[in-house]
């Protein structure tokens, strides 16, 4: 009889068969959550990384493409998009924002279709954050761009990178270098793939 085993999030589940235009999302944590959840790069389970300091929710869902990694291919991107600051990737999975409709708990994989991204700089390191949206979603399911996103929507994502790591007296930890659309979402879901086969092989 076969051991029936459950694949690591990361490192046993594929970008997707149609990545970069369809890719596999890990939800680590929803809206409704006061605690950011983070996956535990040992053991594959959700982990407590702290609990949210102030009133900053994050307004999507929030998880990473599984079998990629942020490392000198991503920040090569930065580089070419102007960023002077930026010296490595963060080392560890691309993030990604899953815009839906629908309540959805987090510890789920599921499909969605990348629209765009944030090319954020956080202590000089290139952290991008790709939006993306619910495959087959009644709502934003239509949508193939960032530009197609109401401005609102797309500022409420900005404001909660932009501050959910800072005290209100501090000064900004990170910053946005641009706003990018599919293509160039596309662009960096094949640069991560590529820093995790140089770095985990395979």
């Amino acid at each position: 009889m076969i051991p029936n085993f459950k694949a690591h999030p990361w490192h046993g589940i594929s970008a997707g068969e149609d990545s970069p235009n369809v890719v596999n999302v890990f939800v680590e944590i929803v809206p409704s959550d006061t605690i950011k959840y983070e996956i535990d790069k040992t053991t594959g389970y959700l982990k407590i990384d702290r609990p949210q300091k102030f009133s900053n929710i994050i307004p999507a869902l929030y998880g990473f493409v599984p079998k990629t990694y942020c490392d000198t291919e991503v920040m090569k991107l930065a580089v070419e998009s102007g960023a002077t600051d930026v010296t490595t990737g963060d080392h560890d999975p691309l993030d990604i924002c899953v815009l839906s409709s629908h309540n959805i708990t987090g510890g789920v994989l599921l499909e969605a279709v990348p629209i765009g991204g944030f090319k954020m700089i956080d202590g000089g390191e290139a952290d991008d954050k790709i939006v993306a949206v619910l495959v087959n979603d009644h709502v934003f399911g239509q949508f193939r761009d960032i530009s197609e996103i109401p401005k609102a929507e797309v500022n409420r994502l900005m404001h909660y990178f932009l501050t959910y790591k800072n005290l209100p007296d501090e000064p900004a930890k990170c910053r946005i270098q641009e706003i990018y659309g599919a293509d160039h979402a596309k662009k960096v879901i094949e640069a991560s793939k590529k820093d995790y086969s140089d770095k985990f092989g395979g």
